[in-house]
């Protein structure tokens, strides 16, 4: 990801004004409907994500997701929410959640800024750095899971495979 903000010359209230330079410098395309919300696609290795930010000025709280462009079938809800329970029990920041009005996994995280703080640009490059790791890490087992019929703990074992050398 390419950082192009000099923290010491810009830290504004709003930190969608961050997201938005790191978008535009990284050349994602992206859509600000305002001064609350904002997204973005990214490419991955595994899959394209959608980023969403929102910022609520009267929380002090932007919210941040990261949908996989996937969906979940009605018949494998009980297991997708088995497999999201585990990979949650790994992470240390963030987690992995199910909307249930769009049928999609996603990582979400909230920074929570307080009283005119506002964000730093490094805040926001790891929270995004860390949203696109997690998300590339543990995609596979969503896959397993969803279209190799695999169980939640088959799907995150098959996924957290480390492999040794090159083919």
């Amino acid at each position: 990801m390419t950082s192009v903000i000099d923290p010491a010359e810009f830290a504004p209230a709003n930190p969608l004004d961050i997201v938005e330079q790191l978008v535009v410098a990284n050349e994602w395309p992206a859509d600000r409907s305002g001064d609350e919300e904002l997204a973005a696609y990214v490419e991955g290795h595994w899959n394209r994500y959608h980023l969403w930010f929102t910022w609520r000025e009267e929380q002090g709280v932007m919210q941040f997701s990261c949908a996989f462009d996937l969906r979940v079938p009605e018949h494998r809800l009980t297991d997708t929410c088995a497999l999201l329970t585990l990979v949650n029990e790994r992470l240390w920041l963030g987690h992995f959640d199910f909307s249930a009005d769009g049928g999609i996994v996603m990582f979400r995280h909230a920074l929570l800024l307080g009283a005119g703080t506002g964000a730093t640009p490094r805040q926001v490059e790891d929270l995004i750095e860390v949203a696109l790791n997690e998300s590339e890490r543990y995609f596979p087992a969503f896959m397993f899971m969803l279209w190799g019929g695999k169980s939640a703990d088959d799907a995150l074992a098959s996924a957290m495979l480390e492999t040794v050398g090159e083919a």
